[in-house]
Formats: C-alpha cells, sequence, structure tokens
C-alpha cells in the first residue's frame, strides 16, 4: 500500500469550493449520512448485550491471554466462567438494577466480571485503578454503587465508603493461595446453582461511564443494553466485515484500558464477538509491546497518539527490525488527534502496516466515524467515514447554522449509540443533547469533498468555537506535533497561575 499522505483541509472562510453537492450530504438539512449501507439492528426489545454477543457463531479459539502469565482462556469456557461468576454474585445479593463498580486495570477477569454483572440485570460502572480518593468517592456516590471488585489495597477505602468490595487477582492461574482473594475464588467456584435472568430490555442501563463531555466536571454517561449492541454492528462487526482476512484469525493487542470506553467497545464487548484473540498488557512498555507483537503474532494494535510515538521510537530503535512485526496488519489509532509528523514516522519504520485513526465518545459508545484505506484512497490524517447509521451536522458556532463540506464547525451527531442521558443530571443532559436528538461534541471539524472527516488541529479555532475551556487532548495532540517534544500531558492549574501566565501564551501562534 502507498505510504503518500493527503494534506490536510485548508479552512474555509468565504465560498464554498463545492457547488454541486454529493448524494451524501443535504443542503436543505445541513445533514451528512454515512456513505456505508445502513445496518439493521436488532428490533428485539428484550435483546441484552450478554445474549447478544453471546449468539455470534465464530471458529475462535483462544479469547484471551494474560502477557505477564501467559494464561489464556478458550472461547469454549468464556461463557461458562461468565455463568458460574453471575451465580456466584447472584448468590452475594447483587440483583436487577444495583451498580457494580469495576476499578481494575486489563485483566482476563474484567471482561467476565462485566458480562457476568450485566448477565444479572444489574450495571456496570467502571473507572480508573488510579483514581484519586476523591474521585473514588464522588462516583460512588453518584451512581450509587453497592459493590465493587478492585485490588486488595483498595478493599478498605470502598469498604468504609459502604461498598461491599472484592479483591481480585491479578492473574487468574496465580495468586490462589492469598487469602485476600478468597472471597473472590468462591464467587466463581461455580458452587452455586444456575442464577436466574431476569427480564432486560435493549432500553435498559448497562453501563454508566464517566466522561467530562464538552467541558466541565466529569459526569455519568448512560449507556444501554441497545446502546452497547449498536457499538458490536456499527463499529466493531462493521469494521471486520470490511476485510477479506477471517477475523477469528485476528490478534489483537490491548493496551488501551477497559474501563475506557474505547478498550470497553473492543477489548470487553465487541471483539468477542467476533471470535477474534486479545493479548492483555496491564501497563504499557515499547519494548515489551514489540516482544508481544511478535511472540503472539499480534496483526492489530489499537492505540493512542502517545503510544503510537512511542511504539514508533522503540521501532526506530529495534537492531532486528527485518524480524519484527512481521504479523502485524494494522495500527489504529483514537482518543486525540494524531499529527502529520507522527504518521509520516510511522510508515517509515512500519511501510508494510496499515494506518487508520477513528473518532466516538463515551457520549456516541465509541461510535462515530472510522478509517479505511484501498490501494486507490487513502487519508491517513483523517479520522475516516461516518459510521452506518449514523448522521451529522457541522454548525457554525456563532449563527447556529449547518455549514456543508470544507467548512470548519463543530460536529453534532445522531444515531442509535447516542447516550440516554447525563446521570442525575438534567441541565447537563439537555446541554448537550437538543429536543431532536443531536448530540453536540464540542469538536472543530469540517468533511472533505470524499465524505472523510478532518479534526481541526488549529488552536484558535478551537478557542474560536469554545472559548477557554479547551480539551486537554487539544493541547497535548498540538504539543506533540513539534519535533522536539517526545510527549506531553495537560493538567489543571490555579486560576491565578493561569492569568499570570496570560501574557505569554498568545505567543505560541
Amino acid at each position: 500500500m502507498a505510504t503518500s499522505l493527503s494534506s490536510h483541509i485548508s479552512l474555509q472562510t468565504s465560498e464554498s469550493k463545492i457547488s454541486d453537492f454529493p448524494d451524501w450530504y443535504s443542503p436543505e438539512t445541513g445533514i451528512y449520512s454515512s456513505k456505508h449501507p445502513s445496518i439493521s439492528l436488532p428490533t428485539d426489545p428484550f435483546l441484552d448485550i450478554v445474549s447478544f454477543v453471546f449468539s455470534h457463531k465464530h471458529d475462535g479459539v483462544t479469547a484471551l491471554i494474560d502477557s505477564s502469565s501467559g494464561y489464556s482462556i478458550p472461547y469454549s469456557k468464556l461463557l461458562p466462567l461468565i455463568q458460574s461468576m453471575a451465580s456466584g454474585l447472584h448468590h452475594l445479593g447483587v440483583s436487577q438494577g444495583d451498580v457494580v463498580l469495576l476499578l481494575l486495570p486489563n485483566s482476563s477477569h474484567f471482561p467476565i466480571i462485566f458480562f457476568s454483572v450485566l448477565y444479572l440485570g444489574a450495571i456496570v460502572s467502571a473507572m480508573n485503578p488510579l483514581s484519586s480518593t476523591f474521585e473514588i468517592k464522588k462516583q460512588v456516590s453518584d451512581c450509587s454503587v453497592r459493590f465493587a471488585f478492585t485490588s486488595l489495597e483498595k478493599i478498605d477505602q470502598l469498604n468504609n465508603l459502604g461498598v461491599h468490595a472484592i479483591g481480585v487477582p491479578q492473574n487468574i492461574d496465580f495468586d490462589s493461595e492469598n487469602i485476600g482473594f478468597s472471597p473472590f475464588h468462591e464467587l466463581n467456584g461455580g458452587r452455586f446453582g444456575k442464577a436466574p435472568r431476569p427480564v432486560i430490555r435493549q432500553q435498559d442501563t448497562a453501563v454508566i461511564m464517566y466522561s467530562s463531555g464538552t467541558t466541565g466536571v466529569s459526569k455519568g454517561v448512560v449507556l444501554t443494553h441497545g446502546n452497547l449492541i449498536a457499538t458490536v454492528e456499527l463499529f466493531v462487526k462493521f469494521e471486520a466485515s470490511q476485510y477479506e482476512y477471517s477475523s477469528s484469525k485476528n490478534v489483537y493487542l490491548a493496551v488501551v484500558p477497559m474501563f475506557h470506553i474505547y478498550g470497553l467497545s473492543l477489548f470487553v464487548v465487541g471483539l468477542l464477538s467476533l471470535g477474534s484473540t486479545i493479548v492483555l498488557m496491564r501497563r504499557f512498555d515499547g519494548n515489551e509491546a514489540v516482544k508481544l507483537i511478535d511472540y503472539y503474532g499480534v496483526t492489530h494494535f489499537p492505540l493512542v497518539p502517545p503510544i503510537l510515538t512511542t511504539l514508533v521510537m522503540t521501532a526506530k530503535g529495534a537492531t532486528n527490525t527485518e524480524n519484527s512485526f512481521k504479523s502485524l496488519k494494522q495500527v489504529s489509532c483514537g482518543a486525540a488527534p494524531t499529527s502529520r509528523k507522527i504518521i509520516e514516522d510511522f510508515f517509515q519504520v512500519l511501510p508494510h502496516v496499515d494506518f487508520i485513526q477513528g473518532y466516538g465518545m463515551t457520549e456516541t459508545s465509541a461510535v462515530g466515524t472510522r478509517g479505511f484505506n484501498t490501494q486507490k484512497c487513502h487519508k491517513y490524517c483523517s479520522i475516516g467515514l461516518l459510521a452506518p447509521n449514523m448522521q451529522a451536522k457541522v454548525m457554525d458556532w456563532n449563527s447556529g447554522s449547518p455549514l456543508p463540506p470544507e467548512y470548519y464547525g463543530e460536529l453534532w451527531l445522531k444515531g442509535p449509540a447516542i447516550m440516554q442521558r447525563y446521570l442525575n443530571n438534567d441541565v447537563a443532559t439537555k446541554m448537550a443533547i437538543d429536543k431532536d436528538g443531536w448530540l453536540r461534541t464540542g469538536d472543530i471539524v469540517c468533511f472533505d469533498e470524499d465524505g472523510y472527516l478532518y479534526v481541526s488541529d488549529c488552536l484558535k479555532e478551537i478557542i474560536k468555537y469554545n472559548g477557554y475551556q479547551i480539551a486537554p487532548a487539544d493541547l497535548e495532540a498540538i504539543l506533540i506535533s513539534h519535533p522536539h517534544i517526545l510527549d506531553a500531558a495537560v493538567i489543571g492549574a490555579l486560576e491565578k497561575w493561569m492569568k499570570y501566565m496570560g501574557r505569554y501564551q498568545w505567543h505560541l501562534w
């Protein structure tokens, strides 16, 4: 595949270059439609995500591999393990509507616990295990957590908050003699009868993920079983259908955290419906990732820009590049914009590997856009085409009018993957979703003449539309595009400090 890069779209400020609009854009309504054919989603109102995922037939053999121990779980044992855990949770007292917190890193246990909770009609709320005490307390209170799975060090902290906490071992076959993990092993020991299944509807809440949205404090994003079904169909399963090779032969390296919607949609929900193998890393290390890619024959590596930068630098420093990365077919990047320089560097060291970008939000159940390259069309700097069944608008922030292709404006999205609401926050919900169901994303984008979407990397444009409440990822993406900056992290600062720095920050451009 050729590795030339398409150029960025220049910002249009006067007349549009397009006079004859394509059929995927309506100048009357300002609506962009997906260029992909629509997909028929399940209409059974009583379908839950667990039944949906495990109803898919495939010839996958190995589901999950723990990279630190080498321990694996075959597909033949995956559903029985989930049902056994569900029985244990039912015996513990978990019932429909209860909220169970997963305060865990990537592990083979995560998907099993996740599906066992949903099997009972209960609700999962996931969280970064490195979260502060204040953050944990806030989330526990906000979504009324009753039970939690976490590390041994966090158990007392959660118990003090009135939460029944259970310690989870890092590996399935190790730590079995540690008495602290006894409650966990009792749950999945298979000693309880089969748990009764309640009536679960597509419209019932499945997960509560936390997101700051476009601006402001973190809010609970309510996603239903129907939302997760849409994630599988419109994101994971659809993307797999675009390629000739069998999904059950694909091997994914899971570095993106499962407690984030990006990792949850792929490694916890979607890929297990296709029979793919998932190799789990608890913490990312560039050299270790290369070893795992070669050892397990990893074919797909979903990641984020900072990890992409590290991967490129590791590949540049590798002494045996001829024998490394041979199995790797595709690297996909999301969660933040990727600079053109990093993409160019990527193809210098890995010219045989396909590269795509995608766009999604917690509020869209990770569904949005996805890249797809062919011999005739490869737009590596784009975040791709609209997903099936999704619609978009590009809105002028000042006038509130929709904009045609090649104009930058705020992206609005509509479709079956859009969240139900923000938990306990009607004001924020109404600000995010209008009366017609359009989600205001807060991201500045434009469509090109072929229907590919580009995110603005111009700080002036981001400020123009969002004021000074800029998402950290936007600033980080701009900073790491500089050739002499390896990585960047943007954190909060005191207002007084920001005022002091205000005299200097506009010299950036």
